[in-house]
């Protein structure tokens, strides 16, 4: 009962864990609200928590444009009065060397990973502190603990994440009731690696035996877990990864 009627936003809700997360919680009785750049795909989405008994409602969001992520709130707001949780999903993955100099994806990954929660925090807190009481999770990544070899600029923002939501969860004041977690996954069979540039990383690739990874399903039961907790605990992070194989 504990998720029963929250008011959940998730962006980068088309694919992978924030795909996998809307259907978990809207399943458990949460008013999902979907944000992504792909209509289609969260119609699609939308279409099918309903026909499984949920509440879904949607609105396309480019995460790098702060009023998008804005009206993405105010939808939830709108609809539903308020908004409980506030999930960060939206990242991209675009791996490189720092010699190859692909500066216009370094700053793709800085606009959607790091400013993408920004905006997103910036947009949550206000109806939070009015209603006292919220949850932000923002979700970084294993590479946000340790600087990745060829995904430099990917580590920075997912360790900034880190950072930022470490600095959220000092300054909200105990009256606010409001928690901060931070959720870092290790490696994830999801599409956050399809749209590689760099010609040496993809042949690597393709000789490459994938390693043992976790399923978009486990991180979204992670987001359960802590979502479900009972309200004098806050689970400041959580790292996850998946088990080597034997």
């Amino acid at each position: 009962m504990a998720m029963e009627g929250k008011v959940i936003v998730i962006t980068g809700a088309s694919s992978g864990i924030g795909e996998a997360a809307a259907r978990e919680l809207a399943s458990k009785g949460a008013c999902v609200v979907l944000g992504a750049r792909r209509e289609e795909r969260l119609e699609l989405l939308k279409q099918t928590i309903e026909h499984e008994g949920g509440k879904a409602i949607y609105k396309t969001t480019d995460v790098t444009k702060r009023e998008e992520v804005e009206a993405l709130v105010n939808e939830a707001v709108q609809a539903y009065g308020r908004v409980d949780v506030m999930i960060n999903n939206a990242g991209i993955s675009l791996a490189s060397n720092m010699s190859k100099t692909k500066v216009n994806e370094w700053d793709s990954m800085i606009d959607v990973n790091l400013k993408g929660v920004l905006y997103g925090i910036a947009a949550a807190l206000p109806p939070m502190l009015k209603q006292k009481e919220g949850h932000i999770i923002s979700i970084s990544s294993e590479e946000g603990h340790e600087t990745a070899t060829s995904n430099v600029v990917y580590s920075a923002t997912k360790r900034a994440v880190r950072v930022v939501m470490d600095g959220l969860r000092k300054e909200v004041q105990p009256e606010d009731n409001i928690k901060a977690t931070t959720i870092s996954p290790g490696v994830v069979a999801t599409e956050l690696t399809d749209h590689l540039t760099d010609e040496d990383l993809l042949n690597m690739m393709d000789n490459y035996i994938l390693g043992p990874s976790l399923y978009p399903e486990d991180v979204a039961n992670a987001i359960t877990y802590v979502i479900e907790q009972p309200d004098h605990v806050a689970v400041n992070e959580m790292l996850v990864r998946p088990k080597p194989h034997q």
